[in-house]
């Protein structure tokens, strides 16, 4: 009989590890695959040009957990968790919704669609849905749920719906013609519907780098046709289809940071959530990888304002973390900025994998560079080498023609234009995650840029008098 049988739960794992950050930093899992999606369809160079010159196909059907809810008090459990307002949200609207810990540190985002009275679908990475799950199984409020798992784990298994994104400045002339007429009046980050053939399908009014753009998405058995229509329709406006390795790329130039650690690992009030969590959750298979490393996790934890959250932190409703978010208001927090990478240090970087004398720098896979679920790569003031934030999602912009990174740095060093460094690869020759060879760490200096980082997306912003994030003020 096994003296120390397998963990069955992140509270196994937290119990067990006396640095939860060290187990994560040297876990296997690497950055996560991106299922199904071909890597390319022509090339990335020109995919990451559609969405900028022509128009450009995504697909997003199968790298996104949905959870839908249905139940007379599934949107009253949402506002108990979201830090958004829920006032006035109604049936054909969508938000952004952010989740934080009782102590206030992010969870996860995802976007929250309200599809019909007392049915709502959460779309994105895991995290947020386990922690709204949970609640939903644990809790008293009339409110079920059903899971529709991403396709990392079964890549061959059908989803419920699929998700198609049109996104270009002739996106609007193409889903004309797909509708075969003028497109419904849908405000930015609402959806109606729309005809595609002979199949109705729902639009969400939505674009990521400041251009036009619409996610159109319905039962997934029509998946194939509907992208044949797309496709043959959008041949004469020059559309491009999107593969993983392009796709990976768009947050850089929207400026939205995809992967905060779910800051569920510490706080003695959240011992019952993990020990729901399996031993194989995203929370507990995750890797964490960069510069930074800690033994404490809780140096990992990110704020909603560290991650350009702030504008949607609403405190006119009761929520898990609204006290200790109530309290941290006056605390200074980090901002976050995109950093354009120094053209001749990332050159001499990769000039180190063509010697055999020492050890060369990090790999630099392009145009996605990340190699952990979680990156944190140090961000280090100019003049004195002195920690000054976190450098996350990094790749290459065909667009620009810079390596770009979004990252969250102390509030003096977020001016534009300001020269920072950035830490590249991992301390004592590298973890023991299999995306990880024998490397020297090497710093790459870095100018401070806006976020977003795209000219029409920055634009886009002015228009609004907002941030470029998905359903921003809603």
């Amino acid at each position: 009989m096994p003296t120390n049988p397998s963990p069955k739960t992140l509270q196994d794992i937290v119990e067990r590890h006396p640095s939860v950050s060290a187990y994560l930093y040297h876990n296997a899992s690497g950055a996560r695959p991106f299922p199904v999606v071909p890597p390319e369809f022509t090339n990335w160079r020109t995919e990451q040009r559609a969405w900028r010159e022509t128009v450009a196909l995504l697909d997003q059907s199968y790298h996104m957990t949905d959870l839908y809810l249905y139940g007379p008090d599934a949107v009253r459990l949402l506002e108990q968790l979201g830090i958004n307002s829920f006032r006035r949200f109604a049936p054909g609207q969508a938000k952004q919704l952010v989740a934080v810990s009782p102590d206030g540190y992010v969870i996860g985002d995802a976007v929250l669609f309200y599809l019909a009275p007392e049915t709502l679908q959460l779309v994105g990475r895991p995290s947020v849905h386990n922690w709204v799950q949970f609640h939903a199984e644990t809790g008293r409020l009339d409110v079920t749920v059903e899971r529709d798992e991403w396709s990392v784990q079964d890549p061959s298994r059908p989803r419920r719906m699929f998700r198609f994104q049109l996104q270009g400045p002739l996106a609007p002339a193409l889903l004309e013609k797909l509708h075969g007429g003028p497109l419904p009046p849908v405000p930015f980050f609402h959806w109606d519907w729309i005809r595609i053939g002979p199949w109705r399908v729902r639009l969400l009014h939505h674009g990521m780098v400041g251009v036009a753009g619409g996610e159109i998405f319905g039962p997934f058995e029509w998946a194939e046709s509907v992208r044949e229509a797309i496709v043959t329709a959008g041949a004469e406006f020059g559309l491009q289809q999107v593969g993983s390795r392009a796709y990976g790329t768009n947050t850089l130039e929207s400026g939205w940071i995809s992967s905060p650690i779910p800051a569920v690992y510490t706080a003695p009030a959240l011992e019952a959530y993990r020990r729901w969590l399996p031993a194989t959750s995203y929370e507990a298979t995750g890797s964490l990888g960069g510069s930074f490393f800690s033994p404490q996790i809780e140096d990992y934890y990110l704020t909603p304002w560290d991650l350009g959250y702030g504008h949607l932190l609403k405190f006119d409703h009761d929520f898990v973390g609204r006290e200790a978010l109530e309290a941290m208001r006056e605390v200074r927090h980090r901002t976050k900025v995109t950093l354009v990478w120094n053209a001749d240090d990332v050159v001499r970087a990769m000039a180190s994998w063509l010697r055999r004398d020492g050890l060369p720098a990090k790999y630099l896979d392009w145009p996605v560079s990340r190699y952990a679920m979680w990156q944190y790569d140090q961000v280090l003031n100019r003049s004195g080498g002195k920690g000054i934030g976190f450098s996350t999602s990094n790749g290459f912009c065909w667009n620009d023609r810079a390596m770009l990174s979004l990252a969250m740095v102390d509030p003096e060093y977020a001016d534009p234009g300001t020269e920072v460094v950035v830490l590249w690869g991992e301390p004592d020759g590298g973890s023991r995650k299999p995306s990880v060879e024998p490397h020297a760490m090497k710093e790459i200096r870095a100018t401070v840029a806006p976020v977003p980082y795209a000219a029409p997306a920055r634009a886009w912003r002015a228009r609004r008098g907002r941030g470029m994030i998905p359903g921003e003020g809603t």
